[in-house]
């Protein structure tokens, strides 16, 4: 089933979520319908607050089409071992934990929840997580890339943040006007 993606300025957006206590049916079940809501939307994260659901769950597909001929897939270390992240998607998580590290590295994002607008963040460009998964497991991720910054967006998501907040202050000018009519619109 599609869920309605929560638009800037609306205050779910800005609650920091409550940690998954159970999983049961209802919670597999919302997890099914958020990944359906991404694919529709041709996004490759969300968050629970993005749907109106004040919950530490997130939804990622990083998983592109085919590599171009010579060039290498991303990988990640999964639980101690190098592995393709195409073998990891879809992750579906709760209550993650992350630890970004490395270089700062500008990057353009997007946001299913801030429509038509798009700005470089910096962010760092690795991170270790601890993503517990639905059914009782945990990955344990290492990994740079799209995913490490997929990690960081979605996660913002469920401490109240925004990609806008995290811009330049040249680029929050540039950005306010647009927000404000965002805000209204929604």
């Amino acid at each position: 089933m599609l869920l309605d993606i929560k638009q800037y300025g609306d205050p779910v957006l800005r609650a920091v979520s409550k940690p998954v206590e159970t999983v049961d049916d209802s919670l597999r079940e919302l997890a099914a319908n958020m990944l359906e809501t991404m694919y529709e939307a041709n996004g490759i994260g969300l968050a629970a607050p993005q749907v109106g659901v004040n919950l530490r769950l997130v939804v990622i597909d990083t998983q592109e089409d085919e590599p171009e001929e010579g060039e290498e897939p991303e990988t990640a270390t999964v639980n101690g071992q190098v592995r393709p992240v195409a073998d990891i998607m879809p992750l579906v998580f709760i209550n993650p934990t992350l630890h970004p590290y490395g270089k700062q590295q500008l990057f353009t994002e997007g946001c299913l929840s801030v429509h038509d607008i798009r700005s470089n963040v910096s962010r760092l460009d690795h991170v270790k997580a601890t993503l517990p998964q639905l059914d009782g497991s945990v990955l344990e991720i290492d990994c740079g890339g799209l995913l490490a910054r997929c990690l960081q967006h979605e996660c913002d998501h469920l401490d109240g943040f925004l990609f806008t907040d995290r811009v330049s202050s040249a680029a929050k000018l540039t950005l306010k006007k647009k927000l404000q009519r965002l805000a209204q619109w929604r």
